[in-house]
């Protein structure tokens, strides 16, 4: 990917932020050729901040990254795109979006993933889910598995609640899993893309 850091006069190209999943537009900062290396080297989104005077890593303070998925220079080489996967709200005020727009693009499972996201990162006693981050990757591993075989063994009788209420907390808890995992439900959507070429 060849970038034109000379276009500009102070060595910064602007980097639109967009959210792999949703799509969403997420905010724009600026970027050197530095913050562009350490982006890729940390695998989360890193600016060069103006007000800072040096580079910033979006959530190094609140815990609030973007992890990278993406990034591509546009046709005249001098603005990136970068699909990240964000780890909470992205606006500095709390709001999903620097516009104040609601990172949604109406698919329930994309928002029940931000908010196992926001239980993974801001943890608090009465979350269950928070709880089986605490316990770590063995215990959501195993409550996977024993949900997979709850949903088997419903699966071979006739009742419609029971069979669907064990597809839910399978569901449920495979995104738990897949973020334990650092990994969104949008990335297993790439596999089957791939797969279905």
């Amino acid at each position: 990917m060849i970038i034109d850091f000379e276009k500009y006069n102070d060595g910064l190209v602007p980097a639109i932020i967009q959210d792999d999943a949703t799509g969403k537009v997420l905010m724009l900062g600026f970027m050197n050729e530095a913050a562009v290396a350490k982006t890729q080297e940390l695998q989360k989104v890193t600016f060069f901040s103006r007000s800072k005077n040096r580079l910033w890593t979006k959530g190094e303070e609140s815990g609030n990254f973007l992890l990278l998925k993406d990034i591509k220079a546009d046709c005249d080489n001098d603005t990136l795109l970068i699909k990240a996967t964000p780890q909470g709200p992205t606006c500095h005020t709390g709001a999903d979006t620097c516009w104040g727009e609601a990172n949604s693009n109406d698919n329930f499972l994309l928002e029940l993933e931000q908010v196992i996201i926001d239980r993974k990162n801001n943890p608090t006693d009465k979350s269950y889910t928070s709880s089986l981050f605490a316990k770590g990757i063995n215990k959501i591993a195993q409550k996977v598995g024993e949900e997979a075989v709850e949903i088997v063994i419903e699966a071979k009788d006739d009742n419609k609640e029971l069979f669907l209420g064990e597809a839910a907390d399978l569901l449920f808890h495979y995104l738990i899993l897949l973020q334990a995992k650092n990994f969104s439900l949008n990335d297993v959507v790439e596999v089957l893309k791939d797969r279905h070429k």
